[in-house]
């Protein structure tokens, strides 16, 4: 009978948590991509019909969450993949703790200019795990999340009307905007 060393056994089992970490961050970054892809899409086709950026509110208001309830219908059972924010626009996309703690930590970096687009979060309980991606202010998103004031009084209004508890402005060039989280039941 062949006996295995207590440090080798260890070894084996972080290797396979790791290895199955990996495996989940790779599985949620594809769910995570689908979301962003779809939503990048549209909104840059809405911003080159229209540069005053009506259209790509237009779009946010009327279809982003019926594209992510679409997305998630066709995902496998116990995935789900969603957006969310510390300052929401939208009272439906709003954080739960886990998902404070991870944009907390994100914003902390982004403060400290350390954040970068490709850092990726995996958090894990009870066989329940969460893939985070975050999301960073460019130009185009300053048209609809920057200073208030700066903001055309079209897109105001339309923020007023479809969104009267909207904490989604004041941003800058390259703040953490928030997050694309996708979960994963396994």
């Amino acid at each position: 009978m062949k006996t295995i060393s207590l440090i080798t056994l260890v070894s084996l089992l972080a290797n396979n948590i790791l290895a199955d970490e990996i495996s989940i961050k790779q599985e949620g970054v594809k769910y995570i991509k689908m979301l962003g892809k779809e939503l990048k899409t549209n909104l840059i086709a809405k911003m080159k019909e229209d540069p005053t950026a009506l259209s790509a509110m237009g779009f946010c208001t009327g279809k982003a969450e019926e594209i992510t309830k679409d997305l998630n219908s066709k995902l496998p059972k116990g995935v789900n993949v969603r957006r969310t924010a510390l300052k929401t626009r939208s009272v439906k996309n709003a954080p739960d703790v886990t998902d404070l703690e991870v944009m907390t930590s994100y914003e902390r970096k982004a403060i400290d200019k350390q954040l970068n687009p490709k850092d990726i979060v995996v958090t894990g309980k009870d066989g329940v795990y969460r893939v985070y991606k975050p999301l960073i202010i460019n130009k185009v998103c300053l048209k609809c999340h920057g200073d208030i004031n700066s903001l055309s009084t079209d897109i105001k209004s339309v923020i007023d009307k479809n969104y009267p508890k909207d904490m989604a402005t004041g941003f800058k060039l390259g703040d953490f905007r928030g997050v694309i989280v996708s979960e994963i039941k396994k």
